[in-house]
């Protein structure tokens, strides 16, 4: 017995030496923020492992997100990361734009017959199509793939040709050896040859001016950019002596899909219109109850979607905080709706958009494109919120199971009865429910009703008198 114990203790102290095999993570699909949190929770699950296999399949996506995708993959230590770009009927067969650029941040890359990688040119939309990028933003994405290139040993000539279109990508033949290089490079290149006696020759030119480069799987194997060129996924595995009984395929889970889902564009929107609808009732509604429940409900979902993608921090929560207060403030402490209001509703769309974005004053032209989207899309929301409103303030008061979610105010069903008696109101005499600065509550005859001091602001208590009556607007002074 105790023999087994010793010798059970022992394996699992030298099992973290062997780590726990081969992980395959999917990247299919448009590159979006979601694919950032799954590929960072699947990287913390596969944090033993001996390596990582990404299975890559798109044609690009956001520029932001592939960037830190390739930043995380690029920082991991002691696990061998391989970009496995696979065909079949599932599969686009392409790793485009984005792709190329996670691609290159593995130590290596196997591609499946049929696919092709390249075009990682950083594009965005405009009312006549797709357009490249400004220069800044090209330049930017240009020297991380030429990072990611000098890395992990692949030619950085392929990688600065899928980026810039400016540049010509040519064959090169350096002593038998074939390999890629820039037009601009073949001088220097010939002459360092030279110097050390050995052969050089330019062949064709694989991607002239004007054009992006993009590589076939054979194209990629015969210029040493990657590994090999397999049929499938268990060829793979065999080329790379894996066994299956020692792969963990990290799938997506039902947590993945939501996360999905609650940071797109459509929910995000759905779920910001009901989060404002809810606040405005609960505001305006005495009491805590179920529309500050929602509200809570609706902004922890969207903040906790921008936590969950790294784009929130303590400024987006302060500003949010901050507009409710003013809000708040608005509505019960100053009259009509002014600066306060404004600067309120200000504050809490310039949270909504922050928590969305992981900057606050946009550098490139990719982060204005983003930038602009947000807006709208905030913007949109606090609109249809706002138009929503309306409609429910006219149609609530007469569906009787939503009646307690406005606030129906004494003074509002007084209206008929100020109407009525005007001219007994007009020489009557009431006192303030509370103060009027200049706008607040009093009671005539037992009716509570809105009035406005003139000129004036009075304490709570205080004996008035009405001296003007126009239409629902009735001006006080002090009695």
């Amino acid at each position: 017995m105790k023999r087994t114990v010793i010798f059970m203790l022992l394996i699992l102290a030298i099992q973290p030496l062997f780590g726990d095999g081969t992980f395959i993570i999917p990247i299919h699909g448009d590159i979006e923020p979601f694919q950032l949190v799954f590929l960072r929770r699947g990287i913390q699950s596969a944090e033993d492992a001996d390596r990582i296999i990404f299975d890559i399949n798109t044609f690009g996506g956001r520029v932001d997100t592939a960037l830190k995708i390739a930043t995380l993959i690029g920082s991991l230590e002691n696990i061998e990361t391989i970009s496995y770009i696979s065909a079949g009927s599932e599969s686009l067969g392409v790793s485009w734009s984005a792709g190329a650029l996670i691609s290159f941040s593995c130590n290596t890359i196997y591609m499946a017959t049929g696919t092709s990688m390249g075009a990682a040119a950083p594009v965005y939309q405009t009312q006549e199509g797709m357009a490249m990028a400004e220069e800044k933003t090209v330049s930017a994405v240009r020297a991380q793939m030429a990072a990611l290139a000098e890395k992990n040993d692949y030619p950085k000539a392929a990688a600065l040709g899928m980026v810039d279109e400016d540049l010509v990508v040519q064959e090169v033949f350096h002593d038998g050896q074939i390999s890629l290089a820039l037009g601009r490079e073949l001088e220097h290149l010939k002459a360092e040859a030279e110097k050390k006696g050995v052969s050089f020759e330019a062949g064709l030119i694989i991607s002239p001016e004007g054009k992006l480069l993009t590589l076939t799987a054979g194209e990629m194997a015969r210029y040493h950019i990657s590994r090999g060129t397999v049929n499938n996924r268990e060829e793979l595995l065999t080329l790379l002596g894996i066994e299956t009984g020692e792969i963990i395929e990290f799938e997506t889970s039902f947590t993945d899909k939501l996360v999905a889902v609650i940071t797109s564009a459509a929910v995000g929107g759905l779920i910001l219109t009901i989060g404002l609808l809810a606040l405005y009732m609960e505001i305006t509604s005495p009491g805590f109850g179920v529309p500050g429940t929602i509200a809570i409900i609706c902004f922890a979902i969207v903040f906790g979607g921008g936590a969950l993608m790294g784009t929130l921090g303590s400024l987006e929560l302060l500003l949010f905080l901050l507009g409710v207060v003013l809000l708040v403030v608005e509505i019960f402490l100053i009259p009509g709706f002014g600066i306060t209001g404004i600067s309120g509703i200000i504050l809490i769309a310039a949270s909504l958009i922050l928590s969305r974005q992981d900057f606050i004053f946009p550098s490139f032209e990719w982060e204005m494109e983003l930038f602009l989207h947000n807006i709208l899309l905030v913007l949109g929301t606090i609109g249809a919120s706002i138009i929503i409103m309306a409609l429910i303030l006219v149609l609530f008061p007469h569906i009787r199971p939503f009646r307690r979610m406005i606030l129906i105010t004494p003074e509002s069903q007084a209206v008929p009865a100020v109407q009525e008696k005007r001219e007994e109101l007009i020489a009557g005499r009431g006192i303030t429910l509370t103060p009027l600065r200049p706008s607040g509550k009093a009671v005539f005859q037992g009716e509570v009703l809105q009035v406005e001091a003139d000129g004036e602001f009075l304490e709570t208590g205080m004996e008035i008198v009405v001296i003007e009556q126009s239409g629902n607007v009735i001006k006080v002074k002090k009695g």
